[in-house]
């Protein structure tokens, strides 16, 4: 039987520009191709979870416009629960803007619409979908309150909670003590710890700094290098799986989808990055957010 994980957070719809670099303030750039697709970074960590191996439950907050109803379609069509989605009327459904560079870099805007109507009064009628949970997994692209009551609701229940800290933000020492798994990239790991930007030779420290706020686990991405594992047993540097990049928009998404599918599944935690490592190189392989979570069978034949 799958293990049961919560996704808690935004759906978007992504409009996609190819372009050969990305470009700088005030400049136009000619790009080659314009796509439409599924994203968000709650939606994304849910599908990469349901497509891992989780039996996953999403809460999230649409619009009831055709990019909302399509999007409640496309999760059902990957096996996710969507009994909790909350339909908001007088606004729309979450938005980015993706300029993906030849290269593979990105840059995005976001215009969160619903996204904001995700309510912490909204999680009392969402109570249910805790039961049963192994993990619940959250961002930061929902209202910080919302946020912040998943982590009593989970605490209270004893089920493991991870945040991925994205996009960027301070949180509040509460908050921190209820997380059991943070899972950073470099710039928010800054962020969390005062800083205006990271090296490598301060990862370890930043692990430490942010190990010492109450988290019980800390795993900052570092991109195609790996990640850094700081809890009670581990520090230390995990390598990556350099492969040749395309589109880097939904990698750690995929990562921490994968990760939790893992974990919930009952892999160690060592066993659960390399899993996620995996699913988040084949992403940035395929063009897309959604579209580039790999599926459990993908993940476990990559590179053998």
């Amino acid at each position: 039987m799958q293990a049961k994980i919560l996704v808690i957070g935004s759906s978007n719809t992504d409009m996609v520009i190819q372009v050969p670099r990305i470009p700088a303030p005030g400049e136009t750039i000619l790009g080659s191709h314009f796509f439409i697709v599924a994203g968000g970074k709650g939606a994304n960590q849910a599908v990469a979870a349901a497509r891992t191996g989780a039996n996953v439950t999403f809460v999230t907050c649409v619009a009831d416009d055709a990019f909302g109803r399509q999007a409640i379609e496309n999760y059902r069509k990957d096996g996710i629960h969507t009994e909790y989605i909350k339909v908001q009327a007088g606004t729309h459904t979450g938005v980015a803007l993706i300029n993906v560079s030849d290269e593979g870099e990105n840059s995005i805007s976001v215009a969160s619409g619903a996204n904001n109507h995700l309510l912490a009064v909204d999680m009392e009628g969402v109570a249910d979908a805790f039961d049963g949970a192994k993990i619940a997994l959250a961002q930061l692209e929902t209202p910080m309150e919302t946020i912040e009551m998943l982590a009593r609701m989970a605490e209270s229940r004893g089920i493991p909670f991870i945040l991925n800290p994205a996009p960027a933000a301070n949180l509040s020492d509460g908050l921190l003590r209820k997380i059991s798994i943070l899972t950073p990239n470099e710039t928010e790991a800054a962020l969390l710890t005062g800083r205006k930007e990271v090296n490598e030779a301060e990862i370890a420290a930043i692990g430490g700094e942010l190990l010492a706020k109450g988290i019980q686990t800390v795993i900052i991405t570092l991109g195609s290098k790996g990640v850094y594992l700081c809890d009670k047993e581990h520090r230390e540097m995990i390598p990556g799986y350099p492969v040749k990049a395309i589109d880097t928009t939904a990698a750690g998404d995929v990562f921490n989808g994968a990760l939790a599918a893992a974990l919930a599944a009952g892999q160690t935690m060592r066993e659960a990055i390399d899993f996620a490592q995996r699913a988040a190189a084949i992403s940035v392989t395929r063009r897309g957010a959604q579209p580039s979570a790999p599926f459990f069978h993908e993940v476990i034949n990559f590179l053998l």
